[in-house]
């Protein structure tokens, strides 16, 4: 069975550093699978390569079954991302914004009703009318994530999505991602929140230094203390070898 998200010994360098490191990783569709990691750990490169912004050096990444970097824009019209910092056209409102969005993603004018639905849905009503550039973090992101899943994507790649989030937004995001996987979309995120993720998340991959170092079980106890086990461990195994 072909899988909707899934990498093959993907390895990608920058100069002499190893971004990533011979990782395979898939994603069914229905699943929140979430990878964890240190800064620097090569989760956002990783997705990168999953959405074809950069091409492996050697491995595979695949995306609806074509290679990222060769994918059709009628695959990219079931994809819905958010890497690192929210896009937004800032001389835009927030309505315009998202209706932009939809029309990048294959919609048409006809959809409008769909742009206010997915604004009252992500709260930003209040803000609909207001430009891009005033909103306050928390609501730019919530724009960003808005304007990345307005046409209702079938696959689903977010990086550290409840970034300047409150606790009601961050509760917001775990209700989003468990609604998309009710509804058969694939999910893939990434998140410092080792505890908002075990609510959701079907399976935890640890990354660290370009690789796959192990999993964490989403119903297990102590996950900090098991991620940094896993991550110390795989230092020393490293120091030992060098």
């Amino acid at each position: 069975m072909t899988l909707p998200l899934a990498t093959e010994d993907v390895r990608r360098r920058f100069g002499t550093e190893k971004a990533v490191d011979g990782v395979d990783v898939g994603v069914a569709a229905g699943e929140i699978h979430a990878v964890v990691g240190l800064n620097g750990a090569g989760k956002t490169t990783l997705m990168r390569l999953l959405l074809g912004m950069l091409r492996p050096d050697a491995g595979r990444a695949t995306v609806l079954g074509h290679d990222s970097h060769r994918a059709p824009p009628q695959t990219w019209s079931r994809v819905g991302h958010l890497i690192e910092t929210p896009f937004a056209y800032p001389e835009l409102t927030v309505r315009e914004n998202v209706a932009a969005a939809a029309l990048l993603h294959g919609h048409d004018r006809r959809h409008d009703s769909g742009v206010d639905r997915v604004i009252d849905g992500f709260e930003l009503g209040h803000w609909a009318d207001r430009r891009a550039s005033t909103l306050s973090s928390g609501n730019r992101q919530r724009l960003g994530l808005a304007s990345a899943l307005v046409h209702d994507p079938s696959v689903v790649v977010l990086d550290e999505p409840a970034n300047s989030l409150d606790p009601a937004g961050v509760v917001f995001v775990r209700d989003l991602l468990t609604d998309f996987a009710d509804r058969g979309v694939a999910v893939f995120v990434s998140s410092h929140h080792l505890d908002q993720l075990a609510r959701v998340a079907h399976r935890i991959t640890v990354m660290h230094r370009g690789r796959v170092v192990g999993t964490l079980d989403p119903d297990g106890v102590d996950l900090e203390q098991r991620f940094f086990d896993l991550v110390h461990r795989y230092d020393l195994e490293m120091g030992t070898r060098s």
